[in-house]
């Protein structure tokens, strides 16, 4: 019975969709669905998104809450939220316009599941493996709810210090994805140009333990996998290949686990992992 987190996830998810053109959140307004009020479910998601705004140095300015009897069923809640961002028309990013062949491709470390892909996971854990969200896994050294309910990464403060950095003189970091449903097959190809691929290497980084689960003990298939969730990357950044080192160094300096997943090649506008 928490509710701590999804108010912050929400936020942070909104400014990630923004960071990928380059954009600077300013306000966020939220959308609170329900039966019947609960005054400490209530609070413990304001409280989120009151956290995920400070975090993001985005103003809460307001938003609706609607009580529906008969709509929803007892417990039940559903949340939104818009974001409003701002960037110069000459900074944003456009990676159909500035990707080229041997672009090199940085991926930034997720903190798990994210925001997406909750229908399979919880297909997954509760009905097939019988976990309860207190079960303690042994490959997570947590309990399967608190796993599932770690916060979205907000990636939008480093992504505001690296273009700050990268991008004043020249077009360093080109483009930029939010890995989020769909995964890399469908979040990347809208940041090439149609003559180019990306190939990613999947054994470029560590997978997260939730994924390792699902894949072993869930039999769920690879492919798939790579089509649903983020497979602990959150973020792809495509830079000039000859500056992939520096970013690499800039974003770890930052505490963000980051690697060099993939590179730009000749193609059709498609993301393939191999």
């Amino acid at each position: 019975d928490r509710h701590d987190t999804i108010g912050e996830d929400l936020v942070n998810h909104c400014v990630n969709d923004i960071a990928v053109l380059g954009a600077e959140p300013l306000f966020f307004l939220d959308y609170l669905g329900t039966g019947k009020l609960q005054p400490h479910v209530f609070k413990e998601i304001i409280n989120g998104f009151v956290r995920g705004c400070s975090k993001n140095n985005c103003a809460l300015i307001g938003g609706e809450t609607a009580q529906m009897p008969g709509f929803y069923k007892a417990g039940e809640y559903d949340v939104s939220g818009t974001i409003v961002g701002v960037v110069e028309k000459g900074r944003m990013l456009n990676g159909q316009k500035s990707v080229r062949r041997g672009d090199a491709v940085i991926g930034i470390e997720a903190s798990g599941l994210h925001t997406n892909g909750y229908s399979l996971a919880r297909q997954i854990f509760f009905e097939k493996l019988k976990f309860k969200p207190k079960s303690r896994v042994a490959e997570l050294g947590n309990t399967i709810g608190d796993e599932m309910l770690k916060v979205h990464v907000t990636y939008g403060p480093l992504v505001q210090t690296l273009l700050k950095k990268f991008n004043a003189k020249s077009d360093v970091v080109k483009a930029i994805a939010h890995i989020t449903g769909g995964g890399f097959v469908d979040n990347i190809p809208r940041t090439l140009p149609a003559n180019c691929d990306v190939v990613i290497h999947k054994n470029s980084w560590e997978m997260l333990p939730i994924f390792q689960i699902i894949r072993d003990r869930g039999g769920v298939d690879e492919a798939e996998l790579y089509q649903v969730f983020n497979m602990g990357v959150g973020m792809t950044l495509t830079v000039a290949a000859d500056k992939a080192d520096d970013v690499l160094r800039f974003i770890r300096a930052g505490k963000h686990k980051a690697w060099i997943i993939g590179e730009v090649v000749k193609g059709t506008g498609v993301a393939r992992v191999i």
